[in-house]
């Protein structure tokens, strides 16, 4: 495989690529020896990237004009943008192998060069597809897809906020164990004001889940203060606020799954603010505990 390490920003990034290589590595091998003691199952091991890009630092350059996020207007830093690439070309380069890939990204030239770049780690009886489409849309269609027979390892780590609550929610009950990354630093933090003005609200809404009036709770306090034209209310955001933003998604995820990281692996920027939060959930309780353990090595 050619240089694994190149163009996908600091050590930050490496620890990301590094945690869930090894998660790959662990559930290949749970599963592969679960389908030889249980006569078979599960029939179809699955591996699902929901924002597998072209792997290179120029992909993201494409994505941002498919949100509706300004990202020019976030300050955000070259270097915290390259922290989300890079695992596709990894997990299909392993000695171990799933029955089936999917690799899903609206920008279709940056998904072409990913095929073109790793179609030769496939053998002859792996399936594969790559789908030039909205996420929300195929994760819809990927739910009602997975059975009793199939299990599913997911990837969604995008850069930004394209991901819906609801896409997410239709995964209930799946065999699936899931690992996103969460903008919670880069994108998130930002769109909280300090005032709680929320100018993104449709945005956090779905993202989250919940309700406006449910953001301003967890994200802000108001307090009285006497001035010269009488009393009035002021609204100010927590001052943990990046950390309370990994908080509120893992108990939104235990909504949904019956296990997920309390501790999820935090990436830091090159001035140690917090940028990203990498969690997992599953509904099988080893499987935590391998992430947890892979998570607290990185630390």
């Amino acid at each position: 495989m050619q240089n694994k390490n190149q163009n996908w920003g600091g050590i930050w990034t490496e620890q990301k690529l590094v945690a869930f290589e090894k998660y790959v590595n662990a559930y290949l091998t749970i599963m592969l020896n679960q389908r030889i003691k249980h006569n078979g199952w599960p029939q179809t091991i699955i591996y699902f990237d929901g924002f597998a890009g072209c792997g290179d630092r120029s992909s993201h350059k494409n994505q941002d004009k498919h949100d509706t996020l300004l990202f020019s207007e976030l300050d955000i830093d070259e270097s915290e943008i390259n922290v989300y690439k890079g695992s596709a070309e990894r997990v299909v380069s392993l000695d171990k192998k799933f029955d089936e890939y999917y690799f899903i990204d609206i920008d279709k030239k940056a998904l072409e060069n990913l095929k073109n770049k790793i179609e030769q780690y496939f053998d002859k009886k792996s399936k594969y597809e790559f789908l030039p489409k909205d996420i929300n849309e195929v994760l819809s269609s990927f739910s009602n897809y997975l059975d009793n027979s199939k299990v599913a390892l997911i990837l969604l780590d995008p850069f930004g906020m394209q991901l819906n609550w609801a896409s997410i929610e239709k995964l209930k009950n799946k065999k699936v164990d899931i690992w996103i990354l969460l903008p919670s630093g880069i994108i998130i933090n930002r769109l909280l004001d300090r005032k709680g003005n929320l100018k993104n609200i449709n945005k956090l809404e779905s993202f989250f889940g919940i309700t406006k009036d449910e953001i301003q709770k967890e994200f802000y306090k108001s307090k009285k203060e006497n001035t010269l034209f009488g009393e009035i209310e002021i609204t100010q955001k927590i001052n943990d606020s990046i950390e309370k933003i990994a908080e509120l998604y893992t108990k939104r995820l235990k909504t949904i799954w019956n296990y997920v990281t309390e501790q999820p692996l935090v990436l830091y920027n090159n001035r140690n603010v917090p940028i990203y939060h990498f969690v997992f959930a599953s509904n099988n309780g080893t499987a935590k505990k391998i992430a947890s353990q892979i998570i607290n090595i990185k630390k």
